[in-house]
This record gives C-alpha cells, sequence and structure tokens, in this order.
C-alpha cells in the first residue's frame, strides 16, 4: 500500500556518509520535529536525477527554507559510498542531505519502490517528493513512469 498525505512515515533505518565513514540514522528521530523536503531519485548519478532533480533541489535550497524547510534531504537505492560521491561531485555537501536506502527498505515502506531491472537497475525507488513535518507528510509528489514534472523543487515551492 502506498503511503499517502497525512500518514505518519514508518521507521526505517537510512545510512548518511560522514568523515568517518557511513552513520545509520533512524528516520523517526531524523524527521522528529523539524519540516523536511525530501525527495527521491531512481539512482544517483543517473541521467534525470544529476541533469534536472538534484540541481533543482540546490537551486532552490534557499527560497525551500525561506518558506519553512529546516532541511531538504535525497533517498535513493544507493549505498552511502555512492550518495556521497555524488554529493561532492554535485556540491550538495551542506545543502542536501543524502539518506542512503541500500536495501530498499524505505522505498518498500512506503510502497514507492519500482522495478527497473529492464534498466539493469533492480529493485529501486520511484521518482517522487514529499514534505514531512514532524513524521507526517503534508505533501507527496509521485510521478508517472519516466516523467519529470511533481516532483521537482520548484513544483515543490508552489506548494508551501
Amino acid at each position: 500500500m502506498t503511503i499517502a498525505k497525512g500518514d505518519t512515515l514508518p521507521q526505517t533505518t537510512f545510512a548518511t556518509m560522514t568523515e568517518n565513514g557511513p552513520e545509520q540514522i533512524d528516520s523517526k528521530d531524523y524527521f522528529a520535529g523539524r519540516k523536511i523536503a525530501l525527495f527521491s531519485v531512481p539512482g544517483a548519478f543517473t541521467p534525470t536525477c544529476s541533469a534536472k532533480h538534484l540541481p533543482g533541489f540546490l537551486e532552490k535550497a534557499e527560497e525551500l527554507k525561506a518558506k519553512g524547510i529546516d532541511e531538504i534531504a535525497c533517498t535513493a537505492v544507493n549505498d552511502p559510498f555512492v550518495l556521497g560521491a555524488w554529493s561532492k561531485s554535485a556540491d550538495a555537501d551542506g545543502k542536501v542531505k543524502m539518506l542512503a536506502d541500500g536495501n530498499g527498505a524505505f522505498a518498500k515502506a512506503v510502497g514507492l519502490e519500482m522495478d527497473g531491472s529492464k534498466f539493469g537497475l533492480g529493485t529501486r525507488g520511484q521518482r517522487f517528493s514529499m514534505i514531512v513535518n514532524d513524521g507526517v507528510i503534508e505533501q507527496l509528489n509521485v510521478e508517472a513512469p519516466g516523467d519529470f514534472k511533481v516532483s521537482s523543487a520548484e513544483h515543490m515551492l508552489t506548494q508551501l
């Protein structure tokens, strides 16, 4: 079952890259007491994700924060090493928190996994964005397969 607006995010564990290596992050703790702009990409370094999705959130970061967003986070079914490298290559460190969902537990828990096998990607997370306020979904924007419209930073700004 796909999560919906008004639902509380399920508890899962992400990993993020730190100067001391990968660190585990409990989702309940991470989202507690803050307003987070979360977006999901099918994979780091993939064309739309690298050319449009992440750059859009980097470009609009200050505008999102001016409208009440405490932090911007990106999740993908990649390991924390890959997301750490992608963050460095995109100059996203300190601007977008990379939350690795290495085994796809979060994507599966929210019902937004996809089968990318025909592209050699296996099971991944769909392209989506959400505004999460203290663990509760205020807005949920799920893209149709192959689209990039409603999960963008620009669209999210219209929802704040």
